[in-house]
């Protein structure tokens, strides 16, 4: 059977089922996090004790993210928040098939980057993405411009500085993608008031997939 396109490859199938399958564990290894984890550790703290949840997108929000990557054709692709890399594997499936481009992503769990380094070249994308190991606000810091696509899936009170620190390097046009939005509003509250003001620069809509993924163009 010929592979028409890279999620179609029956190596990157085999790691997105194998990750989508162990995430459905995460409701039983969210439990086991300290009451009130989110508001009362620092990010790497908050990192290392949710070393073990997938935290993933969801399918729908794969295939959307595929699909966006591919009409843009973006030079490079930034992530916040990698995880176990199920979003990171549908960003750099799309900039293999355009047959241009990078991902870079940034984790802070040394576990969840040695996993997802083993899949990236289990599943040959590896040679496309650059994994920056750390908070997001110092090793995004220095990235040079101009960006095209940001998904923003980390932790979501940092999503609004994380996006502000990025913003200078935003090309017109460029696309900046928050997952989530319904789920965790409240912690995003600050980021959609702030994508959603017409002052800010941003025309927006909200997709309903799963838990809402906001998409802000950048005008």
């Amino acid at each position: 059977m010929t592979v028409t396109h890279t999620l179609a490859d029956p190596r990157v199938e085999t790691a997105l089922s194998r990750m989508f399958a162990l995430a459905e564990q995460d409701e039983t290894a969210q439990a086991e996090l300290p009451p009130g984890a989110q508001e009362s550790l620092a990010p790497q703290e908050l990192a290392d004790a949710a070393a073990g949840i997938y935290m993933p997108i969801s399918a729908e929000g794969g295939k959307l993210l595929y699909n966006l990557v591919r009409a843009i054709r973006p030079a490079t692709v930034v992530e916040f928040g990698m995880s176990y890399g199920i979003s990171t594997l549908h960003l750099a499936a799309a900039v293999r098939d355009n047959g241009t481009g990078r991902v870079i992503t940034t984790e802070m769990s040394k576990e969840k980057i040695a996993a997802a380094r083993r899949t990236f070249a289990e599943t040959g994308l590896d040679d496309v993405i650059t994994v920056l190991e750390g908070d997001a606000r110092e090793t995004l810091a220095d990235l040079e411009g101009p960006l095209e696509l940001v998904l923003l899936d980390g932790w979501k009170d940092l999503c609004l500085p994380v996006l502000r620190m990025l913003e200078p390097r935003l090309r017109p046009g460029a696309l900046v993608v928050a997952d989530d939005v319904d789920q965790g509003e409240g912690l995003l509250r600050s980021y959609l008031d702030y994508v959603r003001d017409p002052a800010n620069g941003y025309q927006n809509v909200t997709f309903p997939i799963e838990d809402g993924m906001e998409l802000s163009c950048r005008l």
